[in-house]
Parts: structure tokens; sequence; C-alpha cells
């Protein structure tokens, strides 16, 4: 199989709506017209719940992490599966089996991450916990996780120059698909992950 073929599975991968799909099958509702309208893991949390959200963010990482996986033992080039990591991210975001409009890349990028590096992974989690138990803004820990991963890599393992480089544009891609949230954060009407549940349960009300 080329990379070609590669990048492109990766991406119809990632593009599978996940969270539509349960919202849309499990529950019978357009996620998009709901909580926050966005068709993520944390929106569809805000709607339906863990039983939901648990299986459908597990889903969302294996999008990113199985191709990256898939294609390492088979290719000679060190960067070939970073190009397919991010193709999977850019199919959850922009997937075209929803019109290109999707979710926020977080789940999907730490599993292209988990695949290329797991030990700076588990940096970025600590911090997007930690940001998380002490903010209650989900978007905040995932955009300073995010942050927190090239540098990771950085001192972790500072001769994977690929990885690297791939992680300060997953971090950047982050930061835009979160460009509204981080609008609200610093007009200080971000709602904390806590209370925002119930604001969407009115909403779909």
């Amino acid at each position: 199989m080329t990379l070609a073929l590669w990048i492109l599975g990766a991406y119809l991968l990632g593009s599978i709506p996940t969270s539509y799909l349960a919202g849309r099958y499990g529950a019978g509702l357009d996620l998009r017209e709901h909580g926050s309208k966005n068709v993520g893991a944390t929106n569809l949390y805000r709607v339906l719940g863990w039983r939901y959200a648990i299986p459908v963010g597990l889903f969302d990482v294996a999008k990113g992490a199985m191709p990256v996986l898939l294609v390492m033992p088979r290719v000679e080039q060190d960067w070939m599966p970073l190009l397919v990591g991010v193709a999977a991210v850019t199919g959850h975001v922009f997937p075209v089996f929803l019109r290109f409009r999707g979710g926020k890349g977080v789940a999907t990028a730490a599993g292209v991450v988990l695949a290329l590096a797991p030990a700076s992974l588990a940096a970025s989690a600590v911090v997007w916990l930690a940001v998380l138990a002490l903010t209650g803004f989900v978007s905040l820990a995932s955009i300073l996780g995010a942050a927190t991963f090239p540098v990771a890599v950085r001192l972790l393992d500072p001769h994977n120059v690929y990885t690297f480089a791939v992680g300060i544009g997953l971090a950047t891609f982050i930061v835009y698909t979160h460009r509204s949230n981080i609008r609200r954060l610093l007009a200080g009407t971000e709602n904390r992950f806590g209370r925002r549940r119930r604001a969407a349960h009115r909403d779909a009300s």
C-alpha cells in the first residue's frame, strides 16, 4: 500500500463521526443541535453523560493511534507515520461525512502521540488533568496539554526531530480548533466542565 493510500485511509477513519453517530443512533438526537453543538466527546458527555462519552472518547483515541501503529512497520522513513497521524486528526476535525465540520481533535491527536511518544503523552496528560482539576476548563486543559507535548518530546527525546515538529503542528492546530473557547476564556464567559452538563440538559429540553 502506498503512502497516499495510508493517508487517505487515515483521513477516512478519522472522519468517522463517532460522537454524532452515538447521539443519533444511541439516543435519537443530533448532537449539533444540543449543548455546545460540537460533535466531540466533551459535548457528548455534556448532553448524554459518561455512558456514551467514554467509549466514544476511546474510539476517537484509537482513530489516531491505529493507523500510525499499522503503518510504522510497513514504511522505511520515520516521517511517514507522522503524516498518517496528521491525516487522522484532520479527518476528525474536518470529516467528509459531516460536511467538514467535526470535533476539535484532542482525543484523536492524543491517539497519534500515544503511538509516537507515549512518555511525552503521559506528561501532557498530567498537565491536562492538573489544569482541569484546578480550573474546571476542558478547553484550557486541552490547549495547555497539547502545548506540553512538543516540550516533553524535546526534553525526553531531543533527537526525535520529526515527532517534535509534528507535536508543534498538532499543538498549533489544537489552539486553532479552540479559538472560540479562547475568546470566551478571555471574556470570562467560558463555562466550567462541572457546570456545563446541566446547561446542556436545558438546551436539550
